[in-house]
């Protein structure tokens, strides 16, 4: 069997660059817009308690273009995707020409896994770095410690999320292992070993999922910690407005939702690179059936 290109996340992106780096530039503009609502909410409830309707229409008129680019993007992104897929789906057959059908079944499944990160969590991604700086600045304009508070948490959801690093790793690697042997065991196999398949496939993913319930609970902790932590904070500065108090609040809360995307990300990281591995492995390094 020989490879025509090495499958990676960015060998994905070259299959159909321009396109795909189109949809990025979208996905950055409708963040842009979306991080900027709760500073424009603050400024239009000081101006509605001011007589002062201007700002009120500014932060209308932005959310009129937020749906307009999310729209547009969203079946934008159906179509190149879908392109991706395809000729996806075609290298990985080539490449896997000479393995078994059950290996080849599952493969070609799991390598639709690192086309949807590029449609479906890529983006989630990109609005968690964006708010994460975003809330970052905004927050220090306020004052100094709102912003070292939440940055402090953020470096401990990331210790948290390095210890439980290896045990992802292992994890994934012991389901995607299982995946590959469901085509030869519904083929040939009699009912109680295909039963057996499906409860290793379920102790797997419980597995996965006890795992990342603790990890996540962990990183929740800290992040509301944070919050708590500012909310008290906001106690300290000079005569805030109800706008400014209303902004510091927003603000926090969003370092919590986007936070929580890195963790997740990284976790689908280890996932994909094992995909990775698995797809480009040399027929000597196969499991057969």
């Amino acid at each position: 069997m020989s490879f025509n290109q090495s499958i990676t996340l960015l060998s994905v992106i070259r299959l159909n660059r321009a396109k795909v780096t189109f949809t990025w530039f979208m996905v950055l503009v409708e963040n842009f817009l979306k991080i900027l609502l709760p500073l424009f909410i603050g400024f239009a409830i000081d101006g509605l308690l001011n007589q002062n309707n201007q700002p009120l229409f500014l932060f209308s008129l932005i959310l009129f273009v937020l749906v307009l680019i999310s729209v547009l993007r969203r079946i934008y992104d159906t179509r190149v995707y879908g392109d991706t897929r395809v000729t996806l789906a075609s290298m990985v057959e080539r490449n896997l020409r000479d393995a078994s059908v059950s290996v080849r079944d599952a493969r070609l499944t799991m390598s639709r896994e690192l086309v949807d990160f590029f449609e479906e969590d890529l983006p989630l991604v990109i609005t968690a770095i964006i708010q994460l700086v975003t809330t970052v600045v905004i927050l220090s304009t306020f004052h100094i410690k709102l912003a070292m508070c939440v940055l402090i948490a953020a470096l401990g959801m990331l210790l948290i999320y390095w210890i439980f690093h290896q045990t992802f790793t292992r994890l994934n690697k012991e389901l995607n292992d299982q995946k590959e042997q469901q085509v030869r065991v519904l083929n040939s196999q009699p009912l109680a070993a295909i039963r057996a398949h499906f409860e290793a496939l379920r102790r797997c993913e419980i597995k996965l999922s006890d795992v990342g319930a603790l990890a996540y609970g962990l990183i929740f902790i800290i992040l509301f910690a944070a919050v708590l932590t500012n909310l008290w904070m906001v106690s300290t500065l000079d005569d805030p407005s109800v706008g400014q108090i209303f902004t510091i609040v927003t603000y926090s809360l969003e370092f919590v939702e986007a936070a929580v995307m890195l963790p997740i990300t990284l976790q689908i990281m280890t996932r994909l690179t094992e995909i990775g591995q698995r797809l480009n492995q040399l027929p000597a390094q196969m499991t057969r059936d």
